[in-house]
């Protein structure tokens, strides 16, 4: 179990030598800005930007997420479902030819949702969700989706890009539906229950075929949270995990600190130590504190502290 840190674009020495200072071992790239000409990336991008975090002294191990409009019309069924289909083969394979083991992405053609924020802790600022006032909130893709429909090009996809990530020796993995409500602008949000991850990963039994652990949105889910987590992890089926906590459950939660939640950190941090899980935990979104800047350098160097904190407590324990 090693520390991480994640969630930025770009290969700057700002956020590098912060990572570094801050005893980070993995990085992993959200969206990465680089050239995506044709809806694909590039074997040398790829490469130049592994080289340039080994500079620093760690590891690329995962790129989360590409551009929404490089698989939408997969994730839709759209009229350019099979050219993008080739254009993220293409992608895949070069991700792993560039010697970055984990490639994570979502299912979300109508991306995170929040309501307003709300206050907590000396004021800092959370996100927050309330389904109430999102059901308000207009169609994001011009009609209604069903679940069949979803379902179907989700499966129509798993099978076809699996054998390529075995093919190519890289493991892929979905983030959930975040929030884990039914639907969000009309669009189904698939990934959204226990049962639907164990749906998932049955699609196409694979050791490529894995998920993006969310702790953060799997504990906002209607499922036990430590059940989730022991199934998956002892299923050798977590890549890494965001270790970030909730208020409470769908429908309506805050994010909190990262000590501040429902959830039992220690308690979670034990299971994944107990099943020998040998992946990396980094910070998700952090509360807004006095001060900060808008990444959230301060929320988190403390979420990324508490995290090797509780990875050297268990580990002593034994």
């Amino acid at each position: 179990m090693r520390p991480g840190f994640g969630q930025f674009q770009v290969a700057s020495e700002e956020y590098l030598q912060f990572a570094q200072q801050f005893g980070a071992t993995d990085i992993l790239f959200n969206t990465p800005l680089i050239p995506g000409d044709g809806g694909r990336w590039q074997l040398h991008d790829l490469v130049k930007l592994r080289l340039r975090v080994e500079q620093f002294g760690m590891k690329l191990s995962a790129l989360e997420n590409v551009p929404t409009n490089f698989y939408d019309h997969i994730m839709l069924n759209g009229p350019k479902r099979d050219q993008q289909i080739e254009n993220m083969i293409y992608t895949v394979r070069n991700i792993a030819r560039a010697g970055i083991p984990i490639f994570g992405y979502n299912w979300m053609p109508s991306h995170v949702w929040r309501t307003p924020p709300v206050a907590i802790r000396g004021g800092a600022l959370a996100t927050a969700f309330d389904d109430n006032i999102a059901k308000k909130y207009p169609l994001t893709h011009d009609r209604e989706y069903n679940e069949e429909e979803m379902w179907a090009n989700l499966e129509y996809w798993i099978k076809i890009i699996t054998p390529i990530a075995e093919e190519e020796g890289i493991r892929l993995g979905i983030h959930p539906c975040d929030p884990p409500v039914e639907t969000l602008g009309g669009v189904p949000q698939l990934l959204r229950s226990f049962e639907a991850y164990k749906r998932l990963v049955e699609i196409y039994p694979s050791d490529s075929n894995a998920i993006e652990f969310c702790q953060g949105t799997f504990s906002e889910m209607k499922d036990d949270i430590y059940e989730m987590i022991e199934y998956f992890v002892s299923r050798k089926k977590i890549l890494y995990v965001h270790f970030r906590n909730v208020s409470g459950k769908v429908p309506v939660f805050y994010e909190e600190f990262i000590n501040t939640g429902y959830v039992d950190m220690y308690k979670a941090m034990k299971i994944y130590h107990k099943h020998n899980f040998d992946g990396f935990f980094i910070d998700d979104h952090v509360p807004h504190t006095h001060g900060d800047t808008p990444w959230g350098h301060r929320g988190r160097a403390f979420a990324n502290g508490y995290i090797q904190a509780m990875i050297e407590a268990v580990q002593k324990q034994g």
